[in-house]
């Protein structure tokens, strides 16, 4: 399917960082006055949650598009649960609001993306992650 590749350095006169992947870009930072943080961007957990929701919302889009569906409305909400020390990710839930143009019901529509989504199921499965120095 292919590998994808994201870039982050520094933003200059702060302890935040610019990630790239090609044209497009976001600032990671932490909060106002934690480790340094501005607030300039989202934090890590955000990121995540932003990846599982974004990644859901273009898999409906696809789908609907092959079932021959329009989406009139999408809403999704993403909450992320931390604990422990190291803080790690213990729980995701997601809730989906979708109204689709022709007032059908969208439940298989969802149930569909649901059982596709990338991030969603590459988190649910447990992706290895490999950390190296350059």
């Amino acid at each position: 399917m292919g590998t994808d590749t994201v870039e982050y350095r520094l933003l200059p006169g702060t302890r935040a960082a610019v990630g790239r992947a090609g044209t497009h870009s976001v600032i990671a930072d932490r909060p106002e006055g934690k480790a340094g943080g501005m607030g300039l961007g989202f934090n890590g957990g955000q990121l995540l949650a932003l990846a599982i929701g974004g990644c859901f919302c273009n898999d409906l889009q696809a789908i609907a598009e092959d079932m021959g569906l329009a989406i009139a409305d999408l809403g999704i909400s993403v909450s992320i649960d931390f604990e422990g020390k190291p803080s790690r990710a213990t729980a995701a839930r997601m809730t989906v609001d979708c109204l689709l143009a022709d007032g059908s019901d969208p439940t298989e529509l969802i149930e569909r993306a649901k059982a596709i989504t990338t991030i969603g199921n590459s988190i649910r499965h447990g992706v290895p992650v490999a950390i190296s120095r350059n």
